[in-house]
């Protein structure tokens, strides 16, 4: 008697273990379809820079004597930051006058011998006509005159070649005085006072100077993927880790044409214009940035889960991506063949090669219980939820996104070797 209450105890247990799942099987997680905006965002990553910076260095080599500015300081165009030694450049500038004035001299004299061998040769000529000197002291006279005048022509190149080692003496005096050629503030100092500069083979950089603080831009990584939604003008939203929590705003100045590849990534540089009326974004910052692409209002959104949850057994969507590969509108585009041709944005290539108006897509509607599958047209998705264009959907419809107890988008396992889309 014992035995047979504990067989038929296990018997009822079993059948509601059975019972259990098989209530299980058939319970399903929704979510709601529901109305109002969808924000399509393309994400990159930037540095914060001054939109005008300007490297300082030296043309001469020196110790540096004196320091007028430091980091931080604010400076005018021509306000001097520092002082080379100036003392041997000096002495190179008065070496370079005595010069030019022996070369002055040294002409004043040649002007002098070419009077005199002039008067010589006029002489001689009178002289000649009255037979009482010969012709060759007429010959040797006008000869002195053309070597004096070559002389002089040779002193007064003399001259111009003083005068520009005098220049030029003038020109690296000046250079040890380091002046700002733009207004702004010194947002780098590399040099002490004592340390010697070397300006031989490459001019080092001594001061950096942004030109205005409270204008920013930013110089973001825009994909290859994603650029052909970008344009000049467009929106933009970033953050930067200084300050957790806080979005800052810009706009895309322009897209630059020349591409930059890493690792066989290729990406274009987007010149964000970003306000900085407080001074809070500093040259350096990284900055996480979300281009605003496209923008639909008041219109059906259904959640990316439900567009990637299929049953068991589910046919594929006509003209869509094979099970396990991206369908949200925040996933990325899969690669395609060489040379063909990607549909504008908002379209899909139809069956007759005609673009026809989004893109198809199908959702499980849960009715009495059971998933009943719609086919739509979706368009843009904001990473979470993605516009219906078109469809037996309605507000408020409950479109399964995963089975009971599952997580939304993970209802399976994906193939092996299949490589999972968030």
């Amino acid at each position: 008697m014992h035995r047979f209450r504990i067989s038929l105890a296990l018997v009822a247990i079993a059948s509601s273990i059975a019972g259990c799942r098989r209530g299980t099987a058939d319970t399903y997680r929704t979510d709601p379809v529901s109305r109002g905006p969808v924000v399509e965002m393309v994400s990159a990553t930037g540095e914060v820079s001054a939109i005008i910076t300007v490297n300082i260095g030296s043309q001469v080599s020196g110790t540096i004597s004196k320091l007028f500015v430091d980091f931080n300081s604010t400076v005018k165009k021509g306000q001097r930051l520092a002082q080379i030694d100036p003392r041997l450049f000096q002495a190179a500038l008065e070496k370079a006058q005595g010069g030019l004035a022996s070369a002055e001299a040294d002409v004043e004299k040649a002007t002098a011998a070419l009077h005199d061998a002039e008067r010589l040769e006029k002489r001689n000529k009178e002289l000649f006509e009255q037979k009482l000197v010969s012709q060759q002291d007429v010959d040797s006279a006008v000869a002195t005159r053309e070597q004096a005048a070559a002389t002089l022509s040779g002193n007064r190149a003399k001259v111009l070649q003083a005068r520009a080692d005098r220049d030029q003496a003038a020109a690296n005096l000046a250079y040890t005085s380091i002046t700002s050629p733009i207004d702004g503030i010194v947002v780098s100092r590399a040099v002490d006072v004592g340390q010697t500069v070397a300006a031989s083979f490459q001019t080092p950089t001594l001061f950096t100077i942004a030109n205005d603080l409270t204008k920013m831009q930013i110089l973001a990584n825009i994909d290859e993927a994603d650029v052909g939604k970008v344009h000049e003008g467009a929106e933009t939203v970033f953050t930067v880790d200084a300050y957790a929590g806080e979005e800052f705003r810009g706009s895309i100045r322009e897209v630059r044409q020349a591409p930059t590849t890493i690792n066989n990534v290729v990406t274009y540089a987007a010149v964000i214009d970003a306000p900085n009326p407080l001074r809070k974004l500093r040259q350096g910052m990284t900055a996480a940035v979300k281009v605003l692409t496209s923008r639909q209002n008041d219109v059906l959104r259904v959640a990316n889960a439900a567009l990637r949850w299929k049953p068991e057994n589910a046919e594929p969507v006509e003209g869509a991506p094979a099970r396990g590969a991206p369908q949200g509108g925040g996933d990325r585009t899969m690669a395609r063949t060489a040379g063909e041709r990607r549909p504008s944005h908002g379209e899909q290539q139809s069956d007759g090669g005609a673009p026809s108006r989004g893109r198809p897509a199908r959702v499980y509607k849960l009715v009495a219980g059971k998933p009943v599958a719609v086919n739509l047209r979706v368009g843009i998705s904001d990473g979470q939820r993605t516009a219906v264009l078109d469809g037996a959907l309605a507000e408020g419809d409950a479109v399964i996104v995963a089975e009971g107890g599952a997580s939304p988008g993970a209802s399976r396992p994906a193939p092996s070797g299949a490589r999972r889309v968030f």
